[in-house]
């Protein structure tokens, strides 16, 4: 039985559920940090970008903007970060969701840190399906 391969395409899935390419750009300007998680999404073909702005720790602006996949082309300094699969993308805006509430008025790194974990999809678990 052919296992499927770790390369970054399309055709790579996990535990039979397609997975989806996700990128990541931080850059910092004027004492802010810009965080950009984005995931390219096949149907509508878009990008969608959720741009954090940080500042000293603190959670001051959350948005979330589509693209084109011609105009993310354009964009500069993202790079490919992991894939993940739709439901897991779906846990990682629900919990933005109330971080975002949650960290108006207080540091919260480590829980923008373990959100992102969790687009991660586990190598281990691929035996397991």
């Amino acid at each position: 039985e052919d296992v499927p391969s770790q390369t970054f395409d399309n055709k790579d899935y996990f535990c039979g559920k397609e997975t989806f390419p996700v990128y990541e750009s931080i850059f910092t300007e004027e004492g802010e940090t810009i965080r950009k998680i984005a995931i390219e999404i096949e149907k509508p073909p878009q990008i969608e970008i959720h741009v954090w702005t940080i500042r000293k720790g603190i959670l001051r602006h959350l948005y979330v903007e589509k693209l084109s996949k011609r105009e993310f082309e354009g964009l500069p300094y993202f790079k490919l970060i992991t894939r993940t699969t739709l439901s897991q993308w779906k846990i990682f805006s629900e919990g933005e969701a109330q971080i975002s509430q949650m960290c108006e008025s207080r540091v919260c790194r480590t829980e923008l840190e373990d959100l992102v974990k969790v687009l991660y999809l586990e190598k281990s678990e691929k035996g397991h399906c």
